[in-house]
């Protein structure tokens, strides 16, 4: 079996989420001797990701426009997806707003090959570019969801967004975000807290794109109400900047609290391990998401979360591994207050969210459903093609 995993990026800093689960994916599809190809743009691709990729095979789009991830229009570059699609058994497209899936849709429908796909929560307008993702959608994006094989959902939220671009039920499946819990073994505390100047401070900590979607505002001013209840208290923001930095720099200062405020910028590798082992509580307040893969992150290593109700994973709530708030400042001071007001507390929600998250979310038992799903597509495809040859 040859998969080919599409993405515009798998740049861990401008990817995210959708990023990270191509990688582990196209990872453990490998370790799982299954054949597997990643075509994306060349965003990103650091020495140390592409020792991290060993073993695979990627193909690289130039990209000319980094806000639109808009490749390089060319013969060749059309040659080149379609003899990649054409090598393979079946294609798994991520995302959505992009030119190169609906580049690769036209390869598979022409070619005849099986694809899936797995937006991951971008089949809602939300945030910016609203007119051009209804053009999208015009023009491909609608055809692009509705002629997939099968369409994968991370939670079950989202299948009734595949149900509004007129997909039926049964070929919506829902199989979650994965972690590898390899990635966060480091738990060097000291060596975190000594690189950021933390000093013994119990740490606050939001982990992700310093943008309006993934709300990091909202926690500030939040955490800049509750400030005299929580005086021993620090905010580390750990973030790739995308136009919030400044705005938030700001705030801080305007309300006297710029030294309990630490803005830590992109982790990876061991800076970001340390920092859930670090953290006393992860916070994470978007405004929209599908399913949150820093909560499976803070889970593994035992960090409880705040979460608010945008994100894809309420049930939390419920295995009381963490809190779920609405995605508002109201919402998350008040949240603030009640998760933070006692310690033991804390430790049994982290208890609690590390076995939900080594029950039910490992890459070693994901990947299984993956392959599960690819196999009996292909299953479909062969007897296919064998009836069609029959009556010949």
């Amino acid at each position: 079996m040859k998969i080919l995993n599409v993405n515009m990026t798998i740049d861990p800093v401008s990817g995210g989420g959708t990023a990270e689960r191509t990688i582990q994916m196209s990872k453990f599809l490998i370790k799982a001797d299954v054949e597997c190809t990643i075509l994306t743009m060349d965003l990103g691709l650091t020495p140390e990701l592409l020792r991290e990729l060993n073993g695979i095979d990627i193909t690289t789009l130039p990209c000319i426009n980094k806000r639109f991830f808009f490749p390089k229009l060319s013969f060749s570059m059309m040659k080149t997806i379609m003899k990649l699609v054409r090598a393979v058994d079946l294609v798994h497209i991520m995302g959505h707003w992009t030119i190169i899936n609906a580049l690769i849709y036209f390869a598979a429908r022409r070619l005849d090959k099986p694809y899936v796909v797995c937006p991951a929560g971008a089949l809602s307008k939300f945030g910016r570019s609203k007119l051009l993702k209804t053009f999208y959608n015009f023009l491909v994006g609608y055809s692009l969801v509705r002629h997939a094989a099968f369409c994968i959902a991370v939670t079950a939220d989202e299948i009734s967004h595949f149900q509004s671009y007129g997909v039926k039920r049964e070929k919506i499946i829902v199989i979650p975000n994965g972690i590898n819990t390899e990635n966060y073994l480091d738990d060097d505390i000291n060596a975190f807290r000594d690189k950021f100047g933390l000093g013994d401070n119990p740490l606050i900590l939001f982990l992700g794109r310093l943008n309006l979607i993934k709300g990091p505002d909202l926690l500030l001013r939040a955490f800049c109400n509750v400030k005299e209840k929580l005086k021993n208290y620090h905010l580390v923001i750990a973030g790739p900047d995308e136009g919030l930095l400044a705005v938030l720099q700001e705030v801080a200062v305007t309300h006297g609290i710029a030294d309990r405020v630490h803005f830590a910028g992109f982790l990876r590798g061991a800076d970001k391990s340390q920092a859930y082992h670090a953290a006393d509580l992860l916070v994470i307040p978007s405004r929209k998401e599908a399913m949150s893969i820093v909560v499976l992150e803070a889970g593994i290593v035992g960090t409880p979360v705040l979460i608010t109700d945008q994100c894809g994973l309420n049930e939390i709530e419920r295995i009381q591994g963490g809190k779920v708030v609405s995605a508002s400042i109201e919402g998350l001071q008040e949240g603030l207050i009640e998760v933070l007001k006692d310690t033991k507390a804390l430790k049994f929600m982290g208890g609690n969210l590390n076995i939900f998250v080594k029950d039910r979310f490992l890459w070693d038992s994901i990947i299984n459903k993956y392959i599960q799903l690819y196999n009996q597509l292909l299953s479909v495809s062969t007897s296919a093609l064998r009836r069609s040859e029959t009556y010949r």
